[in-house]
């Protein structure tokens, strides 16, 4: 059999979303292309610039965006009092409305529904974001035949998709893995999974998150010894629900660090017995 080399292997993966139309508008001198969130007496308009979500409000001729920034570790609110100004002829208040697009399509709704009785209600609609990680790590691979517990390096890739908005605690992950032999470990294996993350601590710099492995498509070749000397096997198998685990997103420039510990909790798997201890450190970006 010839040696597989699955990590060089071009990961392909479609991605399908919702398609917003954009059109070009100048704010302050600069042109930026933003898609309509709320569309009435009050529009909302947003995009992601630079990384950043970047919310504006249009009334009439009149187009404004709304911040929020920092001064001294103390968030400054200004889109507040944008938004009072804006809305000044009909009582809606901005005191609970945060600068998420969830919080301000609710605020943009009601002041539209007070100011036209013939208003609908615009449509909730989700802010998918998509992250593109590679990681390096070591495992006792205590699912494969590993009888010494020899630790191996692995090397992967993923992409991750999440709701920034609506359901930020929550991420679907297309996961692809490589261990490599190792001395007293004669075995490789490449691995594709479908993993679903919940982040029980979500803030901007800091996500703690589990992470639960639901399907996994594994690929493997072993060195087996026989009465001609060793002979190269290889198989498959497809299992689940197969791991659980624990890691950590921190904010680093335009991306995040992330450290996991894998497959701390594997029902329904067979082991070699043993602890299993599976570490990956890694940085991911966004698309």
């Amino acid at each position: 059999m010839k040696t597989l080399h699955p990590f060089f292997l071009v990961l392909a993966f479609v991605f399908s979303n919702a398609i917003f139309a954009q059109e070009q508008y100048t704010v302050s001198g600069k042109t930026y292309a933003l898609q309509t969130e709320v569309e009435g007496t009050l529009t909302l308009l947003w995009n992601v610039i630079d990384d950043e979500y970047r919310y504006f409000a249009k009334k009439g001729n009149e187009l404004v965006e709304l911040k929020n920034t920092r001064t001294d570790g103390k968030y400054q609110e200004e889109y507040k009092e944008i938004l009072v100004s804006l809305t000044s002829d009909q009582s809606v208040s901005s005191e609970k409305t945060k600068l998420t697009l969830v919080s301000l399509r609710s605020f943009f709704n009601d002041y539209n529904k007070k100011v036209d009785p013939n208003y609908q209600e615009n449509a909730t609609s989700v802010a998918l974001e998509t992250r593109l990680g590679i990681f390096s790590g070591l495992s006792n691979n205590v699912s494969t035949f590993n009888p010494e517990n020899v630790f191996a390096l692995l090397l992967g890739i993923e992409i991750e998709v999440t709701d920034s908005q609506m359901l930020k605690h929550h991420a679907a992950i297309v996961q692809f893995r490589h261990s490599f032999k190792a001395t007293d470990y004669d075995l490789t294996y490449s691995q594709f999974s479908i993993n679903y993350r919940y982040k029980f601590i979500h803030k901007e710099s800091l996500s703690l998150f589990i992470q639960t492995k639901l399907i996994a498509l594994t690929f493997f070749e072993r060195a087996k010894d026989n009465q001609e000397g060793l002979l190269d096997t290889t198989g498959s198998s497809l299992q689940t629900p197969i791991g659980m685990g624990l890691g950590l997103d921190y904010k680093l420039g335009k991306g995040f660090i992330t450290f996991a510990i894998n497959d701390i909790v594997s029902p329904g798997v067979d082991t070699n017995d043993e602890f299993p201890l599976d570490f990956t450190l890694g940085y991911k970006f966004n698309l």
